[in-house]
């Protein structure tokens, strides 16, 4: 288990919606409380495992699993790799718990608490990152993709989690309709390779929602 002393605010922020404005006195004192309050209940966690990949037409075979990674997007992605990491990471049930509570007592703590954990499980993957990097220093490393963006399916969910055994590892599981539980987690793949790796388009701008999503 990692140990979270501190929430990226500036980044739960921007998904408030905040930009070069920031809030006034009494809603920044809401945020501090609620940050202690959720730093106090989380149990961030996380687990990566290396694999060799193969590429076909859109798409990467995970060798030594059934995992396919399907689409344009992933194998431009991954195009110049001969490695990936595979990673989940969370923040455990206590997140959840906190936010159901406080949906049922205060509404305005309740949504800027959801924000404050997206920012945090965010944190908990950066964390993944310099772990790897620290871990295979030799390698170069693509920046986060997970099942969801652009056309890599969602679908994969379930099977990805257990080729990592994080439901047993991290108690991160997968509900029929592909929702993380708990909810405050995330997947992700990791390109590696011995080679300079070429910077492409990401995040956002690679996502089939962008000209919808606020």
């Amino acid at each position: 288990m990692l140990l979270l002393e501190k929430i990226d605010q500036r980044e739960a922020l921007r998904y408030m919606g905040y930009k070069s404005d920031m809030p006034d006195e009494k809603i920044q004192g809401i945020i501090d409380r609620c940050e202690k309050d959720l730093l106090a209940v989380v149990k961030p966690k996380f687990i990566y495992k290396v694999f060799d990949i193969s590429h076909g037409e859109n798409a990467v075979n995970v060798e030594g699993t059934t995992l396919v990674l399907e689409g344009k997007d992933i194998s431009a992605h991954l195009k110049d790799c001969t490695k990936c990491v595979l990673l989940a990471a969370t923040l455990s049930s206590g997140a959840d718990m906190i936010i159901r509570r406080l949906e049922a007592e205060d509404m305005t703590k309740a949504v800027i608490t959801d924000f404050l954990a997206s920012a945090a499980v965010e944190q908990v993957c950066d964390m993944v990152d310099k772990t790897v990097k620290s871990d295979l220093p030799q390698l170069e490393q693509t920046w986060r993709f997970s099942p969801g963006y652009g056309d890599l399916p969602i679908e994969i969910q379930g099977e990805f989690l257990q080729v990592l055994d994080a439901p047993k590892r991290i108690g991160l599981n997968a509900t029929a309709n592909n929702i993380l539980t708990p909810r405050k987690s995330v997947t992700a793949v990791i390109g590696l390779s011995e080679n300079k790796i070429s910077k492409g388009r990401r995040g956002c701008v690679i996502c089939s929602m962008k000209d919808t999503c606020p």
